[in-house]
């Protein structure tokens, strides 16, 4: 159950609680009231006879009666007793207020009828039944509105903290400060909270950015230090070393243009099986091309070939940026030769647009998988073998791009990373 419904059933719950309480209240108060009237007017009049029948030996006129054959018996034992005392009865000509005293030897006894007391009373309750309906009426729909626009001021809460989450760091509630509102003060937190995670993210970005564009300068001199080198083993290990610390340094200049959005796709219509073949053969790695297959199966369909061999057609195309759809099969061919183990395949599915890039490893981790590619963490005990930014960078190019790129684990095992690009003008890809 929702919390307007909760709030919905509790105002009613307690609309209804409170008429009850009230007619019940009520009820008991009216009921009290009429048999205490009744009580002394029969007690005044039994007195009153008691006084004519002491002057005149009889009751004639005074509105007793002597030796009455309904009388109660509880009242009749009670005057046998030498008491006198008065007792509520529903009996068969109704409900009455008996009084009754000895008189005597004889019962001197009044009854005072209370049928009309008694319908008023039952008339009271059906008034106070259909006021409190009345009353719910009023409220509830009340209570429905409230509990509605609360609801719907916490469902925007939660939206914008899933926007946030998301990644959309600009997402604001702008909910007005109200005094003593606290799901105003829940969305101002919110939004507090999301100002402060932006800044700090920003000063990160900003930092990565200034690190990456001063490393450019030395990184330079490095490069032409190194080529100066005598041949050698010294030489080709520094060679080598200042190659991984220039291709560092541009990942991270690409990754602050990703982070502060300068990045724009230059989308043209291009076959799909040259990219894939470009971008496979500059890794230098080997993997398995695939085309043709059902979405995600990892099957062979129409074609199965390596990498760089000849093909008879370009296949399909589709509407893409291909410089950008490279640099993700390409980052995500080196992960998985990394992290992961060979063979590694590529799959084209049936679609035309589902590219999937797999190996038989033991899988991306958990951590992964549930938050997604994050810089400098590579998810392996390792830490040389890579800097976690390949996956960060695929991942920010498919934003790009419009593409969906989505990581899982094989049923039999090893990462399956699938991307989805995006329709294109056309209704779909074209063959050549």
């Amino acid at each position: 159950m929702t919390l307007r419904w909760r709030i919905v059933a509790l105002v009613a719950a307690a609309t209804c609680a409170a008429a009850a309480a009230v007619g019940v209240l009520v009820h008991h108060a009216s009921r009290d009231r009429e048999l205490s009237q009744a009580r002394d007017g029969a007690r005044t009049t039994l007195d009153h006879a008691a006084l004519i029948y002491a002057r005149t030996g009889g009751v004639q006129g005074s509105g007793a009666v002597l030796d009455a054959p309904g009388l109660p018996a509880g009242l009749r034992r009670l005057v046998a007793k030498g008491h006198q005392g008065t007792e509520f009865v529903t009996g068969p000509d109704g409900p009455a207020m008996w009084a009754a005293r000895p008189a005597d030897g004889q019962v001197l006894s009044v009854r005072v009828d209370m049928k009309t007391a008694m319908r008023n009373i039952g008339a009271l309750d059906t008034n106070i039944i259909l006021a409190g309906l009345m009353t719910t009426a009023v409220v509830l729909p009340l209570g429905v509105l409230t509990a509605e626009r609360m609801s719907r001021r916490l469902r925007l809460a939660a939206a914008t903290a899933r926007r946030i989450a998301a990644g959309d760091l600009d997402a604001r509630i702008s909910a007005a400060t109200r005094p003593h509102d606290e799901i105003a003060e829940i969305s101002g937190a919110v939004d507090s909270m999301a100002a402060a995670l932006q800044e700090r993210l920003l000063d990160e970005q900003r930092f990565t950015a200034d690190v990456a564009h001063e490393l450019r300068t030395p990184l330079m001199g490095l490069v032409t230090a190194a080529e100066l080198l005598p041949p050698g083993e010294a030489a080709g290990y520094v060679s080598d070393r200042v190659r991984v610390l220039s291709t560092l340094v541009e990942d991270l200049l690409e990754i602050s243009r990703l982070d502060a959005g300068a990045e724009e796709a230059d989308l043209s219509p291009c076959p799909l099986g040259p990219v894939l073949d470009e971008a496979i053969a500059g890794t230098g790695l080997p993997a398995r091309l695939r085309t043709g297959a059902a979405p995600d199966t990892g099957q062979a369909g129409t074609g199965q070939r390596d990498a760089g061999q000849p093909d008879a057609g370009e296949g399909p195309k589709v509407w893409t940026d291909p410089r950008r759809l490279a640099r993700i099969v390409a980052n995500l061919v080196v992960n998985a030769h990394r992290h992961g183990r060979e063979p590694v395949e590529v799959t084209v599915a049936a679609d035309g647009r589902t590219v999937t890039v797999r190996d038989h490893g033991p899988g991306y981790p958990d951590d992964l998988l549930e938050r997604g590619p994050q810089r400098f963490r590579t998810g392996v005990r390792e830490r040389g073998r890579g800097h976690g930014l390949g996956l960060t960078i695929a991942a920010g190019q498919a934003k790009v791009l419009g593409a969906t790129l989505e990581f899982g684990n094989a049923p039999d095992g090893g990462a399956v990373a699938t991307l989805r690009l995006p329709e294109g003008p056309e209704p779909g890809p074209i063959q050549d």
